[in-house]
């Protein structure tokens, strides 16, 4: 087992600030060093739409983003063009994954199933003074979030379906993090989903204050959704848009409604997903469907779990008491993972 571990980053301010402590923050760290030599030759391929129509496009749904992009760009002293390409969250490659969701009436548990390499390592506390509500949670492509919960209660989580038959619009991690920032309950963001353009096909599960649960599977070509508390990598109404292949997610949904059935309390339903004895923790890696972190969220209190690596206690934030003005004293999450290549946040 090696040891990884992610940073975690907090700020109350503008978008525009936010972006700007981001940038110098990204200055001592190799995270964009390391993505440019896991892009290789292939970056010239990574932003393939013109500026200025991304821009009207974020306008409309998030235009406080903008700002933040337009932050990392000055402390970086990065073109706004190369920065969209970085930060933008439109229209880039994406590594397929795995991931498991399971939702009760009071939270929501997530395995996230990735590759290791792709995994930045930065877990954000982030409340805006300008627009936007706060939100909790690890990010991807810096701006994006692979999962979260918002001042309001919104949990967010996604699962990935298919990359192919791919078309013009945001990724998975963008969209996550324009749900949270902009929509206060299940129904908002079910509305945005429908009306935002999407790149590839993915499951967002949602659950908010009112016990509210909904998977929405997504694709460029339509948005359906339907009430459930399980989702793993298969669509269910959108049965058009599956893989060839999908035995092993529909066994791992299985598997997570059987474990869940005996789970009495939160902590039991979190180690179902963490602890690789109940088969639904991965260990492929190699595969980009190994689980590098659990995450658990509780909508009514406000407090979020976070663990990386199998079989651990997890990290408790409170969310409610970081929006009433209390930092957090944690500064780095640690955790073991079976697995020899570091996430492009460490040396």
């Amino acid at each position: 087992m090696k040891q990884f571990y992610s940073d975690v980053i907090q700020y109350r301010g503008t978008h525009y600030d936010f972006g700007y402590f981001q940038g110098e923050l990204l200055k001592r760290s190799p995270i964009l060093p390391n993505r440019e030599k896991q892009w290789g030759p292939k970056k010239n391929r990574h932003f393939l739409i013109n500026p200025e129509e991304y821009k009207d496009i974020m306008a409309t749904f998030a235009p406080a983003i903008l700002d933040e992009i337009r932050g990392l760009a000055d402390a970086l002293h990065m073109d706004m063009e190369k920065a969209f390409r970085r930060f933008g969250g439109y229209y880039l490659e994406f590594t397929r994954s795995g991931c498991s969701i399971f939702t009760d009436n009071a939270f929501m548990v997530r395995n996230y199933d990735s590759h290791p390499r792709g995994y930045e390592g930065r877990y954000v506390l982030y409340e805006p003074t300008d627009q936007g509500f706060a939100v909790i949670g690890p990010s991807m492509q810096i701006t994006g979030r692979i999962d979260g919960m918002n001042e309001k209660g919104l949990v967010m989580g996604y699962n990935f379906t298919h990359s192919k038959k791919s078309g013009d619009g945001f990724l998975c991690n963008m969209i996550g993090r324009i749900i949270l920032e902009t929509c206060a309950n299940v129904d908002e963001a079910i509305s945005l989903l429908k009306e935002i353009p999407h790149r590839h096909s993915f499951s967002y599960v949602l659950l908010d204050a009112a016990g509210e649960s909904y998977v929405v599977e997504a694709s460029p070509r339509e948005v359906a959704a339907r009430r459930s508390n399980v989702c793993t990598n298969h669509f269910h109404l959108l049965e058009e848009e599956n893989r060839y292949r999908q035995e092993e997610t529909r066994q791992r949904e299985k598997t997570i409604q059987e474990q869940q059935q005996h789970a009495i309390n939160p902590y039991q339903a979190f180690n179902v997903m963490n602890d690789p004895a109940h088969d639904v923790f991965s260990g492929k890696y190699d595969a980009s469907a190994g689980t590098i972190h659990t995450s658990m969220y509780f909508p009514e209190e406000l407090k979020a779990w976070f663990v990386i690596g199998p079989a651990r206690k997890p990290v408790i934030f409170d969310f409610n008491k970081w929006l009433s003005g209390e930092k957090i004293m944690v500064k780095r999450i640690k955790g073991e993972l079976e697995y020899h290549r570091p996430f492009v946040n460490m040396e």
